[in-house]
């Protein structure tokens, strides 16, 4: 069998990544029947179907998915060792970086985050991944991410972390939600909460009332965060946010911000990416802005007294 070209390698392992023609296609930018001319030649090369089309996705293998651990990491020293012998310049860089954020991450983050790479890179593409935190560790190992900004550990030996910024939860709510006094523990079970799904990597406080036996009423859950400041106006709900955003929220003055009446950790934000990429000069270009620019951010922790 002769060697594989790094263009037919490059195509499989992110075709088995994306489970996409079309979507592979954009990632290379290239056009879709370019990489269904590699999938051809792919496959006479292995003498295997490789894919298979289902209504959901390109479905591998189970060739290939034995082939796709050997070629990920064969790609991913091939294109560290070229790019290492390079002079990476960020003025020139034209590639594309893929971050993962929450709803809370792109509203805090993103624009300092875009303002410092452009500054230094003005050709550089970012796109931002809506964060699943319960696939984030996955999108790391396999390469659909360069970088994961979240909350919530992510736990592996090949993934390392940098914490960026400290934050705590605290009660949000419109003054007369919280009946124009400090709040209690009694005014907080008594009154009715909207909560935001844990699946947006934010449940922390969630898992110390449970922990306490601290009972609410819930009355609404959403998806993200950036909905709540316009529910919270338009009703007497409490809502339970990471206070930095939470200053946000309540800048207009319709909002106020009351520490829980229990108590819940400060947390760390991080910054993660997986391990071996960061031999590439432009992965660690990628991240060590990312740090830079989100410490520019005043993100100092005061106590919230109320109102």
């Amino acid at each position: 069998m002769s060697l594989p070209d790094l263009n037919l390698i490059r195509v499989f392992v992110i075709l088995y990544e994306a489970g996409s023609v079309t979507h592979t296609a954009e990632r290379l930018h290239v056009t879709q029947p370019s990489v269904s001319y590699a999938l051809s030649r792919l496959r006479e090369l292995f003498d295997d179907r490789l894919f298979i089309r289902t209504h959901q996705a390109m479905e591998p293998t189970m060739t290939a998915r034995q082939l796709y651990p050997t070629l990920k990491e064969s790609l991913q020293q091939l294109e560290n060792t070229i790019e290492s012998r390079q002079h990476f310049t960020p003025e020139q860089c034209r590639l594309r970086f893929r971050l993962a954020l929450t709803d809370l991450g792109e509203a805090s983050f993103l624009p300092i985050i875009l303002q410092h790479l452009h500054a230094q890179a003005p050709e550089v593409e970012l796109e931002v991944i809506p964060l699943r935190i319960d696939r984030a560790d996955e999108w790391l190992i396999n390469g659909k991410v360069n970088a994961v900004i979240c909350s919530r550990p992510i736990k592996s030996s090949s993934i390392e972390r940098h914490v960026i910024a400290q934050d705590r939860y605290v009660c949000l709510g419109r003054p007369s939600a919280f009946h124009a006094g400090p709040l209690d523990l009694e005014t907080f079970t008594s009154s009715r909460h909207v909560v935001v799904a844990s699946t947006s990597g934010h449940s922390l406080a969630e898992e110390k009332m449970q922990e306490l036996g601290i009972e609410r009423k819930v009355s609404l859950e959403v998806p993200h965060f950036l909905i709540l400041p316009k529910i919270l106006r338009q009703s007497d709900l409490l809502g339970i946010v990471p206070v930095h955003i939470a200053r946000q929220f309540a800048a207009d003055g319709e909002l106020c911000i009351h520490p829980l009446p229990f108590h819940v950790p400060d947390f760390d934000i991080s910054l993660y990416w997986r391990s071996q990429a960061f031999h590439s000069p432009a992965q660690r270009w990628f991240c060590n802005t990312i740090a830079q620019a989100i410490a520019s951010l005043d993100l100092t922790l005061t106590e919230e007294t109320g109102p």
